[in-house]
């Protein structure tokens, strides 16, 4: 590592002010940025650490929808919605290890887009609804591709809003070190609209599975997507499988998804 200025503000507007420098970084869990900066990948003069701001803190339960707050720890996320939305709470609670469960952030997994990240797959499939300071993006228009997103400079997530689906579930096949998914398949059905969000397997990152969205509409089953799987052109072809295999993966990952969504 090397020396670097650690800002803890307590307020939204501070943090904003704070941000406003073009050497600053917001701060969250670290689980990614840390490591980043270890390797010399980033290398920001001051950090502005988002974890005092309560704000951002907390989850909240609305009409029909459930809204966390951007510093909210993957662990958090797991405990707390077990109940109301287990999909998206057994997502978080299969995210790496135990201490990166208790120190990384909705927010900051989102913000970074890294593209085998769990919670894209469950922000974008369940049409979910990002918050920032200035204004609300839909999922659909926050992803840009690899660990790129809408974010302007200066902007940072403050919450991340879910509608509650009539089922949802997500799975994964991870690489067993990281817990990454090298195939994770995010499945929600809200009436008869159908949500098929796949992370870790395409070189441009989270992306809709429109033609598996198609046949579950009108039959929500795994036997509807039996013979599927996506093109394999443009998949990650890496040490883990060639671009085949990641197609032939996110097929499996989806019915078994379906399977547990509508079971």
């Amino acid at each position: 590592m090397y020396e670097v200025i650690i800002t803890r503000p307590r307020t939204l507007a501070e943090a904003i002010d704070l941000l406003g420098s073009d050497e600053s970084q917001p701060l969250a869990g670290g689980q990614t940025l840390i490591p980043t900066m270890k390797q010399r990948l980033a290398a920001p003069e001051t950090l502005v650490s988002l974890s005092g701001v309560k704000e951002l803190a907390g989850i909240t339960r609305g009409d029909g929808e459930i809204t966390i707050g951007a510093t909210a720890t993957h662990a958090e996320v797991a405990r707390e919605l077990a109940d109301s939305y287990p999909a998206l709470a057994a997502l978080a609670g299969n995210i790496g290890d135990p201490a990166v469960r208790n120190r990384g952030t909705i927010g900051g997994s989102l913000a970074n887009n890294d593209p085998a990240a769990d919670y894209p797959a469950g922000a974008l499939g369940g049409n979910a609804t990002i918050i920032t300071n200035d204004r609300e993006i839909p999922a659909d228009q926050f992803f840009g591709g690899m660990f790129t997103t809408a974010l302007l400079e200066g902007e940072i997530i403050t919450a991340v809003k879910f509608p509650l689906p009539d089922a949802a579930a997500y799975a994964k096949f991870d690489q067993p070190a990281s817990r990454f998914a090298l195939a994770g398949v995010f499945v929600a059905r809200f009436g008869d609209v159908v949500r098929v969000a796949v992370t870790g397997a395409s070189e441009e990152g989270v992306f809709r599975w429109e033609a598996a969205e198609q046949a579950l509409s009108g039959d929500f089953s795994a036997a509807a997507l039996d013979g599927m799987k996506p093109d394999a052109v443009g998949m990650i072809g890496d040490l883990h499988g060639s671009p085949e295999y990641r197609a032939h993966l996110v097929g499996v990952m989806a019915r078994r998804a379906v399977a547990v969504a509508a079971g």
